[in-house]
């Protein structure tokens, strides 16, 4: 399909997000006979440092980036278009969507599907980058089966941090909270004692330390703890900037509402995957991305155009 300087692109479907959510969609698309325009980066997906093995009908643990890599070149195959690149802007236009791209490229899809993802929140100490995917995480209920028998650190102050530390105290041998502004209940500081995780409260890591794979971190005190996994639980950025303007509906905790076919108040217009709130795990993801790509093709298909945002109940 392609696209020059001066010209609009025009597709059935376009996918925002190139992991999990965003392939799949694309795969279900595309063979219900769609002409379908992915955008994003395959490199920035969060499963491309990650290592799967509660994935059904996958032996062991597989790579990532070997599972985005396939993932890219299957949809390719089938003849999905990829585009390297972000969404700037989504407007609704005549006929559908406008999406504007980094390089003021135009497109205008018939229908949208938002996979981006959820761009975890950095602590921004030494080391962090450096261990990403070495005992560095940010999804306890990603990576807790990794830890079994092991150490392990989670930081953050609010309801995710104690999940994760509730939860990673399932499988890990000792489990520290480090929360330099607790935002704990009485109760959630309960459970926390109940399943012996260690409470470190006005305290910051200022360093994420390591030898090949972290091996602890340093305090804002100078103190050090040991530790074999670091989980950085301090909140997800979504996509607010992105759709805005469009009035998208989003629930209690940030996310975008859907119904069951993974459609979002706005006509013509559907989310997937991390986007629509936990768990964040790739099976809910590529689940999610199948009744997406589905609905999307349903909804060209029908005939359906968008004609603003209606509220209504999700």
């Amino acid at each position: 399909m392609g696209i020059g300087a001066e010209s609009m692109a025009e597709c059935d479907v376009a996918i925002i997000g190139a992991g999990p959510a965003g392939i799949q969609a694309g795969i279900h698309a595309v063979r219900r006979g769609m002409n379908v325009i992915i955008l994003g980066y395959p490199g920035r997906s969060a499963l491309q440092k990650g290592h799967i093995e509660n994935y059904a009908c996958v032996e062991g643990v597989v790579p990532g980036d070997r599972l985005v890599r396939v993932g890219i070149e299957q949809v390719r195959r089938f003849g999905a278009e990829l585009w390297e690149t972000d969404a700037v802007t989504i407007s609704i236009s005549d006929g559908g969507f406008r999406i504007v791209t980094e390089e003021k490229k135009d497109i205008l899809a018939k229908t949208i599907i938002l996979a981006t993802g959820s761009a975890r929140r950095k602590l921004g100490v030494p080391g962090e980058m450096e261990y990403e995917g070495k005992g560095v995480s940010y999804c306890a209920d990603c990576d807790a089966g990794f830890y079994r028998k092991k150490k392990v650190i989670v930081v953050g102050n609010g309801s995710a941090a104690a999940s994760g530390a509730l939860h990673l105290a399932h499988f890990a041998s000792e489990v520290s909270l480090i929360a330099d502004k607790p935002e704990f209940s009485e109760g959630v500081k309960g459970e926390l004692g109940t399943a012996n995780v260690k409470l470190f409260v006005e305290k910051k890591v200022k360093e994420i330390k390591g030898d090949r794979l972290v091996n602890g971190v340093r305090l804002d005190d100078g103190s050090e703890l040991p530790a074999d996994g670091v989980f950085i639980e301090i909140g997800a950025k979504g996509v607010l900037e992105l759709t805005v303007e469009l009035g998208m509906a989003l629930d209690d905790n940030g996310h975008i509402a859907v119904d069951r076919r993974m459609a979002t108040n706005v006509p013509g217009m559907f989310a997937a995957g991390d986007v629509t709130g936990p768990p964040l795990q790739m099976a809910k993801a590529v689940g999610e991305g199948c009744v997406a790509g589905i609905s999307a093709a349903e909804h060209v298909k029908s005939g359906g155009k968008p004609d603003g945002a209606k509220e209504k109940r999700y």
